[in-house]
């Protein structure tokens, strides 16, 4: 009897013996689960955290090299920012400190910002190239665009688009302004009075008339004095862009011209206030 209770009581604390050991493992099993997980854990935050280190230090490295760029071009470049206010390399404030010296000082009064002396500037020099021929121009810059009015007398008979021979010297000079520069383009653009074409005549309609006299001048332009054809845009604008009323024979007058367009990009301004 008595050893049959020593057999049941081995047998008990086998059994809880090995419930205890059982347990314990289950335990450790777990701990060790929740250290991988955690483990897991950290090395996916330490990845993120080394992604976002190299996008930083690309975001750095880029920054650095456009302050390089900057710095290196400097010298030769001009920016516009978003409020149309300017930006000019102290290079480029000198050749435009060295053109206005030899401006009027009437010129320079109106002058109120440094895109107005930059117009100015441009004009003056432009107009220097152009010579004698210039004083018969009127002659703007608007919006980085330089605009050359020129009235149809000097160009044309009435209502005729064949180019005459008195033209040659005025186009001589604003071809030789196209050619200074090959990134250049230049729109010729014709304008009419308010009249209407009578009707035995061979021109359509003012449109035709305005669009025949732009491109005379641009074959004119082409064929005697060798202006690439790339650089050259033929437009006719009618009667639909005047520049004062059409209520007079002088107004009409006025209204009648051929307008040259020369748009250069912002810094290729300087090479023309450099060049002699």
């Amino acid at each position: 009897m008595r050893t049959r209770e020593i057999i049941l009581t081995l047998s008990a604390v086998a059994m809880l013996s090995s419930c205890v050991s059982k347990k314990k493992y289950t335990e450790l099993e777990k701990d060790r689960d929740d250290t991988k997980s955690e483990l897991m854990q950290t090395r996916t935050e330490k990845q993120e955290l080394e992604n976002q280190m190299n996008q930083i230090e690309m975001r750095v490295e880029r920054y650095n090299n456009k302050i390089a760029s900057l710095q290196t071009e400097k010298d030769g470049m001009m920016v516009s920012v978003p409020n149309e206010s300017l930006v000019l390399s102290e290079k480029n404030k000198q050749a435009m400190r060295k053109t206005l010296k030899d401006v009027p000082a009437s010129k320079l009064a109106g002058a109120t910002s440094l895109k107005d002396s930059l117009n100015i500037a441009i004009s003056h020099n432009i107009s220097k190239k152009l010579g004698d021929s210039g004083k018969d121009l009127n002659l703007s810059i608007e919006e980085t665009m330089v605009k050359i009015n020129i009235d149809d007398n000097l160009l044309f008979g009435d209502s005729s688009f064949s180019v005459g021979r008195n033209a040659d010297d005025i186009l001589s000079r604003i071809a030789d302004v196209i050619k200074s520069e090959p990134s250049l383009e230049v729109l010729v653009e014709g304008h009419t009075d308010s009249r209407t074409i009578k009707e035995e005549s061979y021109i359509v309609d003012n449109w035709d008339l305005s669009a025949r006299r732009s491109a005379a001048v641009v074959r004119r332009l082409e064929t005697k004095f060798n202006v690439p054809s790339e650089q050259l845009i033929v437009a006719g604008r009618s009667s639909y862009d005047p520049v004062v009323p059409n209520n007079s024979k002088e107004n009409m007058a006025k209204n009648r011209r051929t307008q040259i367009v020369i748009m250069p990009n912002l810094d290729k301004f300087f090479a023309m206030l450099d060049s002699e």
